[in-house]
């Protein structure tokens, strides 16, 4: 096998490793995140408004992404709370900035389909 096939291969084994990764990850967070919102924690979506309008979990809060550090203060830090967004990337940011933040227990749910009952 030469170098590039070799890297080729690499970089494909890699690439379906992170995707197989992501499915299990985001399928362990929906179970995780329906059991907390069934508990009553609060959905917060972190896309903006527009997206937001489009289509939600019905009764989550829309504070987009740019505005949540400012605006957390709206949430109890000892609550668990569930993040979602579009794909999940936005929400990791937003799950790191609640960390930072204080809050104990934030749940990274991925796209926000995966809040629905």
């Amino acid at each position: 096998m030469s170098r590039d096939e070799l890297v080729r291969w690499a970089f494909a084994a890699a690439a379906g490793g992170f995707f197989v990764w992501r499915w299990l990850h985001f399928r362990a967070a929906r179970a995780r995140a329906a059991a907390l919102i069934a508990a009553g924690a609060p959905v917060v979506d972190v896309r903006s408004p527009e997206e937001f309008a489009a289509g939600c979990r019905p009764g989550s809060l829309n504070i987009p992404l740019g505005r949540l550090a400012a605006e957390c203060g709206r949430l109890d830090k000892d609550k668990p709370v569930v993040v979602c967004c579009a794909s999940g990337s936005r929400s990791a940011a937003a799950a790191g900035i609640l960390k930072a933040k204080g809050f104990r227990l934030v749940v990274n749910a991925g796209p926000w389909t995966n809040t629905l009952p």
